[in-house]
């Protein structure tokens, strides 16, 4: 299946948070397929170290940094270094998170404090680093991953729900601060995704009968259907979009 180019993305600096495995993989390729010059970050440095070589030997300008995005320190440092390799980031992608399953009962405040540090907070210091250089170029792009878990209200989840319901609140307010500087800030949000995290732990073939049952189209979320639509939203073909949500779900009902 053949993708859009962007011209706009070509040369530009973009960092993918959790960028190692999953969505944040499938756009870390799509943006370096663009040419763009990639950097991204996440918690896991063998499988991010194999993918950045992978796609530099492909002759894609492609950086790691390894950090746990819960510790802004780490966080900061990996920032700083990819913007010196590759200039500072005129989009960035807030995708890194873990849809644990958890029991309301079994949450105590220090699962709560984990769990809000890993799907949300950091969202907004990586926005934070990226501003300043985003207002200097003149304008940028700011791509926040949310989730349809709580649109649905599907239970098992009910902290990673809270904070994927967040991160609208997040888009819509940032868009209203950075939007004077040209800053556009969006969600986008997957449906049931198939990345190779949801086969190994919660795919069955009786939940795909039923999740398909929901959806207006036949075929499951691929993660480079999400990806595809996160490469829309960096672009300039979306100079005029921001403060919303961009549903990629094959239609659930």
């Amino acid at each position: 299946m053949s993708s859009a180019i962007h011209p706009s993305l070509k040369g530009k600096s973009v960092i993918v948070t959790g960028g190692a495995s999953g969505i944040g993989e499938a756009t870390v390729r799509a943006f370096a397929e663009q040419g763009a010059r990639t950097g991204f970050v996440d918690i896991d440095a063998e499988r991010g170290e194999a993918l950045q070589r992978e796609l530099s030997a492909l002759g894609g300008e492609v950086c790691f940094a390894a950090a746990d995005l819960r510790q802004c320190d780490e966080l900061r440092a990996a920032f700083s270094s990819l913007s010196e390799a590759h200039g500072p980031a005129r989009a960035l992608v807030n995708n890194a998170a873990r849809d644990d399953r958890h029991r309301w009962q079994d949450v105590d405040t220090a699962y709560w404090d984990d769990r809000v540090a890993t799907n949300l907070r950091h969202m907004f210091f990586a926005s934070q680093a990226v501003a300043p250089g985003m207002i200097e170029a003149g304008g940028g792009s700011i791509v926040n991953l949310g989730s349809d878990s709580w649109h649905r209200a599907c239970g098992g989840l009910p902290v990673y729900a809270t904070c994927k319901a967040a991160v609208h609140g997040l888009t819509r307010s940032l868009a209203r601060e950075f939007g004077p500087h040209r800053i556009r800030v969006n969600t986008v949000v997957p449906g049931w995704t198939m990345t190779e995290r949801q086969k190994q732990l919660w795919v069955t073939e009786e939940g795909l009968a039923a999740h398909k049952a929901e959806q207006c189209l036949p075929d499951m979320v691929e993660p480079e259907d999400v990806a595809r639509m996160i490469l829309f939203l960096a672009s300039d073909d979306a100079q005029r979009c921001t403060a919303h949500n961009f549903m990629v779900d094959a239609g659930v009902i």
